[in-house]
């Protein structure tokens, strides 16, 4: 089967030749520039040919047209901070209007990251998906820990910035699928108890997450919700139009067949990217490989992480999943840390 043949398979909870596998991690020393950040996705790919290519640029690029200031400093999983917030106030908030991702400043750059890519050989046969965040995850972005309370003081204020924002990113993802790529990786970082009531999601983040994704629908083969956080609101997120689901499901859960349990399309997950992809064994790593598959049978499932890589992931952990998959290899120079 090819790469693509083969995530439709999953999507569609069919038989596979073998069960699909796909890693995505930051590059934060090049992903500032387009043309680097094309490369390194590239090198990465041509490493472990996983069965889709996710796009991850900086973790500020949604915000920084808007005003936020991202600073320098990496954390471990390979995102910067931003310094400052472009919402300190909350008048602040009249200042989000729409953008014309096309000249923005970090979706402009994401856009040209998927130009640069889009001839590459080494791409394949694998579908391509560029990072989208949700309305009321880059809504956070702006303001950082400020959000909860604005929505409960000043939700008009909000409301109106969330409408600008999902404008801006329904245009990123329809100038992004009519470049070419297969779908979007949409990042919900605000569907947690730990963030927001049930009450709050359900008005202030779900009605805008269906907006964004109800416009893609026809034209994305591959829209995976990725569920960013602890505590998730499950079966809110289960019920959304997607083809497939990604969240940690070794570290926060649900588990992974649960989940699988719930939701119509495949599951992306298995592997704890941070007690066994970075900090494990190579026989561990295989291990929970194997796992994931006895406990879906094999069918709607892609292996992957439950979020980004960590900086610093061994190769030899990453390989042996790939081997343990019957996936292929290819020798990359310097391919020994990620």
């Amino acid at each position: 089967m090819s790469r693509r043949d083969r995530v439709l398979a999953a999507l569609r909870r069919q038989p596979v030749d073998r069960v699909p596998y796909a890693f995505w991690r930051h590059f934060p020393q090049v992903d500032r520039n387009p043309a680097g950040l094309a490369q390194a996705t590239l090198r990465f790919q041509e490493r472990y040919g996983s069965d889709f290519i996710k796009i991850t640029p900086a973790g500020g690029y949604a915000v920084e047209e808007w005003g936020c200031v991202e600073g320098d400093v990496v954390q471990p999983d390979g995102h910067r901070p931003c310094l400052v917030c472009a919402v300190q106030s909350p008048g602040d908030w009249k200042k989000i209007r729409p953008l014309d991702p096309t000249t923005a400043a970090g979706w402009a750059h994401q856009l040209e990251t998927i130009v640069r890519m889009g001839f590459d050989r080494r791409i394949g046969d694998a579908p391509v998906v560029p990072t989208l965040f949700s309305p009321l995850s880059i809504a956070r972005k702006l303001s950082a820990d400020r959000l909860p309370g604005d929505l409960r003081a000043h939700p008009g204020l909000v409301r109106d910035a969330l409408e600008a924002i999902t404008e801006t990113v329904i245009r990123f993802a329809e100038r992004a699928l009519a470049e070419g790529v297969s779908g979007v990786f949409y990042s919900i970082q605000a569907a947690s108890l730990s963030l927001f009531t049930e009450e709050e999601y359900a008005e202030f983040g779900e009605p805008y997450d269906r907006r964004v994704l109800e416009a893609m629908a026809g034209r994305s083969f591959l829209t995976i919700v990725h569920a960013h956080g602890d505590r998730l609101m499950f079966e809110r997120l289960a019920r959304l139009p997607a083809h497939a689901w990604n969240w940690d499901a070794r570290g926060a859960g649900p588990p992974l067949a649960e989940g699988w349990a719930r939701v119509p399309g495949a599951v992306i997950g298995g592997l704890d990217q941070w007690r066994t992809l970075r900090d494990g064994t190579p026989e561990q790593a295989a291990a929970e490989a194997r796992e994931a598959v006895a406990a879906t049978g094999g069918l709607g499932l892609i292996v992957g992480p439950g979020c980004v890589l960590p900086v610093g992931t061994p190769d030899p952990n990453l390989a042996a999943v790939v081997k343990a998959l019957g996936g292929e290899l290819r020798r990359v120079p310097g391919a020994t840390v990620w």
